[in-house]
């Protein structure tokens, strides 16, 4: 019967499609998403807990989702179609993160490892050991070659990705340490810390190269821009500095918030830094004058997450009101709601080529959603 249905309306209008398929999902308790109006097209179910991360391969063809099931769930970005779920780690999945050429896939764990996976034949490739509590957070360098993870042990390590084995420790932090991310050149690592801190790392003598202080409390989040001069760093203090690199030396503290900052990105062209927060907005802020350009409202809960399309023409938020919310960064109007999830969306990324939004969440589910209605 939903053969022939499908089939009598293949000859329809793409409106009366669309129509259809929206209909046929609500009578089947799934979900799908429509080009034009943003949405939802699909649910990728399966998981007994919460999706903390979600991340894009290269191409824009595969979703990896790092969850507290057990499981690394990747997924077909173009069909919907759940590609594998990748078993092997003993606890949660805290974070995820493809390789440049979208070949390997780490996934870091509360079972203190880390794993590598290989995204065309789904299978494990190794296990990389070493960690002495969880790891928090993951992340690639530019040229693929090293691997980065943070972990509440208060350590960074770096790992060879080709031979998978440990090539650093990196000792410094008094805390967990909450985010990595390698500078655009890879030539530096930036660590955001419990302690307060964020600390600059050199990946080729692995020395500590500076230790930036100034916030007063933990560090939830960092993010270079793309020419990699500056860095920002948002702050459960409920501000985001911004730093030189190369003189390290800070440049701005970015005030407005009347709670924590959870979450900091620059646009692609480096002009506009946008911030979510516990306080249910996001904000932009001009990365050169830095003055607060606009603070966009209409969620209704804690905004865990945003993120720039590679266009840097949308922003994407993910929130506790179950939400996800696309923006228009010229007129900073609310594009769409995007609503499905039944819990808090903890975490929203484009896929490269910026035609599809992946959200996380503490419901059991990774959604994926047309971003871009104007291509």
């Amino acid at each position: 019967m939903k053969e022939k249905q499908l089939a009598e309306t293949e000859k329809r209008s793409s409106a009366q499609l669309r129509y259809f398929l929206a209909g046929l999902v609500i009578l089947l308790g799934a979900s799908a998403c429509d080009a034009q109006t943003r949405q939802e097209w699909a649910t990728l179910k399966g998981r007994v807990d919460s999706v903390y991360l979600v991340a894009f391969s290269p191409y824009g063809k595969t979703l990896d989702s790092g969850n507290a099931d057990k499981t690394v769930k990747l997924s077909e970005a173009q069909t919907r179609q759940e590609l594998a779920t990748l078993t092997g780690h003993a606890l949660h999945v805290k974070s995820v993160a493809f390789s440049p050429d979208g070949k390997t896939l780490a996934s870091a764990s509360g079972d203190e490892t880390v794993k590598l996976w290989n995204t065309q034949t789904r299978q494990e490739l190794a296990t990389l050991k070493g960690h002495g509590s969880d790891v928090w957070s993951v992340a690639f360098s530019p040229n693929g070659k090293t691997l980065a993870s943070g972990s509440w042990d208060q350590t960074v390590k770096l790992w060879n990705a080709q031979t998978r084995q440990e090539v650093a420790t990196l000792k410094g932090h008094a805390g967990y340490v909450l985010s990595v991310a390698f500078s655009p050149d890879g030539k530096t690592l930036a660590s955001g810390s419990y302690d307060h801190t964020v600390k600059l790392w050199d990946t080729q003598t692995r020395q500590e190269l500076a230790t930036l202080k100034g916030h007063a409390a933990e560090v939830s989040s960092v993010a270079f821009s793309p020419d990699g001069k500056t860095l920002a760093s948002g702050s459960v203090d409920k501000t985001i500095k911004l730093w030189n690199t190369q003189t390290r030396q800070e440049l701005a503290t970015l005030k407005g918030y009347d709670r924590a900052v959870t979450s900091v990105t620059f646009s692609p062209d480096g002009k506009t830094l946008a911030s979510g927060s516990a306080e249910d907005t996001i904000k932009l802020w001009d990365a050169q004058t830095r003055q607060e350009l606009a603070t966009l409202k209409g969620h209704d809960g804690y905004v865990y997450s945003v993120a720039f399309s590679p266009d840097g023409r949308t922003i994407a938020s993910g929130s506790s009101d179950d939400t996800a919310k696309l923006w228009d960064t010229q007129t900073r109007r609310e594009l769409a709601t995007l609503r499905g999830h039944d819990d808090i969306v903890y975490s929203v990324a484009f896929s490269p080529d910026g035609k599809t939004l992946a959200s996380g969440s503490g419901d059991e589910t990774i959604k994926l959603w047309v971003a871009d209605a104007r291509q």
